[in-house]
């Protein structure tokens, strides 16, 4: 095992290095040192790409349709969120806007969160 000084990332070089590390570590087993120098650069890039590689805010509608497909879901499986397969149709459609009750429902059983749906 190769012992990494892990550090704060102030560059796009430790960026680099420490994504190097990262994969030399990916398979280790939690509470093992290699498993303890895992979470530690998990902790530091997540930092480091919250602060340099902010992802843009997804429209509500855009963000149910990337669930949608990345869960392999039909206009019918949501149903059960909007009521009708009309109503998901104009939601989706862009005719008619989410309700809270819609939103309660897909953030709680849809996992989408909140702060992108409330937009």
């Amino acid at each position: 095992m190769k012992n990494y000084k892990i550090k704060p990332l102030k560059s796009t070089a430790d960026y680099k290095e420490a994504l190097d590390n990262l994969r030399e570590v990916w398979e280790a087993q939690p509470n093992t040192p290699e498993g303890d120098q895992l979470e530690l650069l998990l902790m530091v890039i997540e930092k480091y790409e919250d602060e340099h590689h902010q992802m843009p805010q997804l429209d509500p509608v855009e963000a149910i349709k990337y669930k949608m497909e990345e869960d392999g879901l039909s206009q019918k499986d949501l149903v059960k969120y909007f009521g009708t397969k009309s109503r998901v149709s104009e939601v989706l459609g862009g005719k008619k806007p989410l309700t809270l009750k819609m939103i309660k429902s897909l953030y709680h059983d849809f996992g989408i969160p909140a702060k992108t749906l409330l937009i």
